[in-house]
């Protein structure tokens, strides 16, 4: 199956019992049992449901995994994910990674002993260099957020693999429709299915597919324990979204490589970080290892006071958090996504006070460029 078929009748097609062609919402908690211990599948909604298994399904089928797991939000799903790991266990960090990313592994999972190192994973040697003897995985952004930093996921693998460790992609930016880990050696790939994958601003979820039956046994065995899974509402509204995946995505790229085209000739602009430009660092890694570039760009404007001008200004970028949805949205990290990182830690990373951070919507390019032009003047 090529990618929209499978958006469309990967994972469950329908109902075998009615003929309905959308997986029903099943909207319960416990299922009748036809002797102590013997259920037809399902026992409680916690440890399953039809509605949410359909969906795990799906995003299995669509990352070419072994198994898919349904959270109540990416970092539900995150949480999960570093359960699989004990106390005094180390892990490697993409350095420019989400906010929510970094808080939750130094002011949350460090308090059970999971130790976290954040180093440039581009960088392969850095990798090596960095990987000790309680090392257990390498956690990946690629594209990073918000500095959309490219990682070679093949030869990151490789390296994981040769230490005895796991390599770990959040792959929210990307979708399975451009880009999949695990094909290329990953080990668990997990998303922000809020974003793209949902599509519409109208759910919040969590999605991981593990390559190994082993540690789909172990997470899910996490997952039925701590109970962080998706309801059956979202689960449907999510599979919802999925099926128009492929064209949000073809359309996401079309206008954002207009307005890419549109910022590398204002004067405005002092920086652009899209991986789809020739001058992008690893672009070449990029253009290998994925089928698109996405709908994600931000670009430096030189200072705080001119970030907030351009936000104050645009009619049609919707100044919210998230990203990925068919209408644009625009933030400045340093003061939203990514507050939570220090300061001095953004400063280093590139993470600027004039940093703008758009997520390229589904509207009329020309009107979306018109807003630009007119927010950036002066």
């Amino acid at each position: 199956m090529r990618k929209k078929t499978q958006l469309i009748h990967g994972g469950i097609f329908g109902d075998e019992k009615t003929g309905a062609v959308s997986v029903p919402i099943y909207q319960v908690s416990t299922y009748k049992q036809d002797g102590p211990g013997n259920h037809r599948g399902y026992e409680y909604s916690r440890t399953g449901n039809p509605t949410r298994h359909a969906l795990e399904e799906l995003i299995k089928d669509l990352e070419e995994g072994k198994r898919g797991f349904a959270f109540g939000s990416g970092m539900a799903a995150m949480t999960a994910v570093m359960m699989l790991f004990s106390q005094g266990d180390h892990v490697l960090m993409t350095d420019d990674v989400y906010g929510g990313s970094f808080r939750v592994i130094t002011k949350v999972l460090n308090r059970f002993g999971v130790e976290a190192t954040f180093i440039n994973t581009s960088d392969l040697n850095s990798i090596e260099k960095e990987i000790k003897e309680n090392t257990k995985a390498v956690f990946i952004e690629t594209p990073t957020n918000p500095l959309l930093k490219i990682t070679d996921l093949e030869e990151v693998s490789k390296i994981a693999k040769e230490n005895g460790i796991l390599t770990i992609v959040d792959n929210t930016f990307s979708t399975p429709y451009w880009q999949n880990p695990l094909t290329l050696g990953a080990d668990i790939v997990l998303h922000s299915a809020t974003k793209y994958l949902g599509g519409h601003s109208d759910v919040v979820a969590g999605l991981v597919v593990v390559n190994d039956e082993k540690l789909g046994n172990d997470l899910h065995f996490i997952q039925n324990s701590t109970g962080g899974v998706l309801g059956p509402q979202d689960s449907w509204l999510l599979m919802r979204g999925i099926k128009t995946l492929g064209i949000r995505m073809e359309e996401h790229e079309k206008n954002t490589s207009e307005i890419v085209r549109f910022l590398s000739g204002h004067k405005g602009v002092s920086k652009i970080h899209y991986p789809g430009l020739e001058n992008h660092p690893n672009h070449d890694i990029a253009k290998k290892q994925s089928r698109g570039f996405g709908g994600m760009v931000s670009f430096d404007v030189g200072s705080a006071e001119k970030a907030e001008s351009v936000l104050n200004k645009v009619r049609f970028f919707t100044l919210a958090e998230s990203l990925g949805a068919v209408e644009s949205l625009i933030s400045i990290p340093a003061l939203m996504t990514h507050a939570s990182i220090p300061a001095e830690r953004r400063a280093e990373l590139g993470i600027t006070d004039g940093l703008i951070r758009i997520s390229v919507g589904l509207e009329d390019v020309e009107d979306l460029l018109e807003d630009l032009e007119q927010a950036l003047e002066g």
